[in-house]
C-alpha cells in the first residue's frame, strides 16, 4: 500500500504580508517557508498509520508544484520521515493547475491513499484535494479527523453539521484531512535530517495544462479605525454607533 501526501509550500505564519511596487504581486524577500500547517499533520498521520500497519503500508511519497525554491520544504518532509518526494516543475498558479498537475502524476504512478490538508494558510483555497478526486475520478472525503485501516479499505470520521460520522471507503480514495487528525506534527530528529539528504527527490516536468484564473493586482486591507470609548452610563450612543457606523445592527 502507498500513501501521497500533497505538500504546499507556504510563508511561515509569522511572516509580514509586503506587496510589491506595482501591487501585482507579493514581495517575496525575506520569506521563511515552511510546510503548510493542515499537510504537515497529514505527513504525520500517514507516519503514524504506516508504524501501524504492520508492513502494509510500504511507502510513505510527498509531492507538491513549485520551482526549486520549494526543495527545503520537502527535503524537511523526507526528514519528518517520506520515502521519497516529488515536485513539479511548475509555477502553482492556481487549485485548478496545481491539481491538474498533481492527478497527473498519480495517473501515471497510482497511490492507494492519498491525504491533502483541508486549506493553505496563505490562500485559504479548501480546493487542491478535492479537485485532485474529480480529475482522478475516484472518491474524496472532506473534513476527515480520523483515519484507520480495515482491510483494503479506509475508515474515516469526518465533521458534520451537529456532530460526526464514519465513513468506510475503498480505496483508492482521497482524504481531505482538518485539525485533529494527529495532534501534534513530527520534529525531524537529526538523524532524519542526515537521511533525507540521501533520499531521492524526483523533478518531473508539467503537465499541458492551463490555469483556470489568474491573479490582477492585491491590496492591503484598510487600517482599523482608532478605538473610540463610550461611557458605560452612555448606552443610547453606544447604539447609535452600532447602527449607523458599524452598520451591524
Amino acid at each position: 500500500m502507498k500513501i501521497l501526501v500533497c505538500i504546499s509550500n507556504v510563508p511561515d505564519t509569522t511572516t509580514k504580508i509586503k506587496l510589491s511596487g506595482d501591487k501585482k504581486s507579493v514581495d517575496l524577500t525575506g520569506v521563511q517557508w515552511v510546510i503548510n500547517p493542515w499537510d504537515e499533520l497529514a505527513l504525520t498521520r500517514a507516519m503514524e498509520l504506516q508504524e501501524q500497519s504492520g508492513g502494509k503500508i510500504s511507502q510513505i511519497t510527498v509531492i507538491t508544484v513549485g520551482g526549486i525554491e520549494v526543495e527545503p520544504t520537502l527535503r524537511k518532509a523526507l526528514a519528518v520521515g517520506a520515502e521519497d518526494a516529488v515536485r513539479i516543475d511548475a509555477n502553482p498558479t492556481d487549485d485548478f493547475y496545481v491539481a491538474a498537475q498533481i492527478a497527473a502524476y498519480v495517473k501515471k504512478n497510482p497511490f492507494d491513499l492519498i491525504l491533502a490538508g483541508i486549506e493553505s494558510s496563505d490562500y485559504n483555497g479548501s480546493a487542491v484535494g478535492s479537485m485532485v478526486a474529480e480529475f482522478l475520478d475516484i472518491p474524496s472525503v472532506s473534513s476527515v479527523s480520523n483515519i484507520s485501516l480495515d482491510g483494503d479499505s479506509i475508515v474515516m470520521k469526518r465533521a458534520i453539521d451537529g456532530g460526526s460520522e464514519i465513513i468506510n471507503a475503498p480505496m483508492p480514495v482521497v482524504a481531505v484531512v482538518q485539525k485533529g487528525i494527529a495532534i501534534d506534527p513530527r520534529i525531524p530528529a537529526m538523524r532524519g535530517i542526515m537521511m533525507a539528504r540521501k533520499k531521492n527527490l524526483l523533478v518531473e516536468p508539467a503537465a499541458a495544462v492551463d490555469a483556470q484564473s489568474e491573479f490582477v493586482g492585491y491590496e492591503m486591507p484598510k487600517p482599523k479605525p482608532p478605538v473610540k470609548k463610550i461611557s458605560p452610563d452612555n448606552v443610547g450612543e453606544l447604539f447609535r454607533l452600532l447602527h449607523e457606523e458599524a452598520k451591524i445592527l
